[in-house]
């Protein structure tokens, strides 16, 4: 099973940006829908953006024209630009399979913090 490693979380302000990196530990081409989640404080995992290998994306309402998820094949990585972050954003982010539920194996995340 591929080992998911999520990176680039940190504290920022609103507005401010932030770039999150999932690297696999073996090719994610087998993955067709790769997707990134958030769970804040309190809350459920969530779905925020998901893309294909085709390159199809979708998002999550709350961060639709915020947020950019993209992939690169060859190196085993998707990426997630944030852009015009808000501290409805805080969260702890995951990246996985878009099927993948609780029962399925999840990394530890990247905590993303924004707050003045």
């Amino acid at each position: 099973q591929v080992q998911l490693v999520e990176s680039g979380g940190g504290l920022v302000q609103p507005g401010g940006s932030l770039r999150l990196s999932c690297a696999a530990s073996g090719s994610i081409f087998s993955i067709n829908a790769m997707g990134w989640f958030r769970q804040a404080p309190g809350k459920e995992r969530e779905l925020v953006a998901s893309i294909t290998n085709s390159g199809w994306r979708n998002y999550a309402d709350s961060v639709k024209g915020r947020f950019t998820i993209s992939r690169d094949n060859p190196k085993n990585t998707v990426y997630l630009q944030m852009n015009n972050l808000k501290p409805e954003d805080t969260a702890v982010y995951y990246c996985n399979d878009r099927r993948a539920t609780a029962y399925d194996q999840w990394g530890q995340g990247t905590q993303v913090t924004v707050s003045s």
